[in-house]
């Protein structure tokens, strides 16, 4: 079944693991991509990435490229802001990474972020118990070296958080959705 991948106006198929990824990491085969492909992908305004930028919520460009890294941090804080502040998002980010415009500081990258986030939501259905949430987790961040003890524990809460996000956006559209229908009904008799 296709889905559009969280945070892009990309469609993939859900039930391919690791289809989002290997789109999104087709775009760089010819090196970083530029600010135009960027809004591609997101659906953003150019000018909504280059305010991010200026306001330290990602490192800035290389020559006016992205690199893939950069490209997560946007679909990530685009996918959370539906839910979170910018501040609230960025402050759930730095809770992993540190300070967002230095990559010195992170514990996990953030396109690693968004391939187990992806990962995890695509599998969504079938976490009807929080248990099963876990399971996956720990079966996701198996092979993820800490670089310092708790880190893993940092990253597997961190997306617990970024999956209730989602799937509270996709109920509250959904609801949102239906209030309209209703309405639209209501006027038309």
């Amino acid at each position: 079944m296709g889905w559009i991948m969280p945070g892009t106006v990309l469609a993939a198929q859900r039930e391919k693991d690791g289809d989002g990824e290997r789109m999104l990491r087709s775009l760089y085969l010819g090196g970083d991509i530029s600010l135009a492909q960027v809004a591609a992908v997101t659906g953003l305004e150019p000018y909504t990435v280059q305010n991010w930028v200026k306001r330290g919520f990602l490192t800035a460009p290389i020559g006016k490229k992205y690199s893939l890294n950069q490209l997560c941090r946007i679909i990530n804080i685009n996918m959370l802001r539906g839910v979170f502040s910018l501040e609230r998002t960025c402050g759930l980010l730095g809770y992993i990474n540190g300070r967002l415009n230095d990559h010195t500081d992170d514990i996990i990258s953030d396109a690693d972020l968004y391939f187990m986030f992806i990962s995890l939501a695509a599998r969504a259905q079938q976490l009807t118990r929080p248990e099963a949430c876990d399971r996956i987790l720990v079966e996701m961040l198996r092979d993820y070296a800490e670089p310092y003890p708790g880190a893993k524990e940092r990253v597997s809460n961190v997306l617990k958080v970024m999956l209730t996000a989602y799937l509270a956006a996709r109920m509250r559209n959904s609801a949102d959705r239906m209030l309209t229908q209703m309405e639209e009904e209501t006027k038309k008799s």
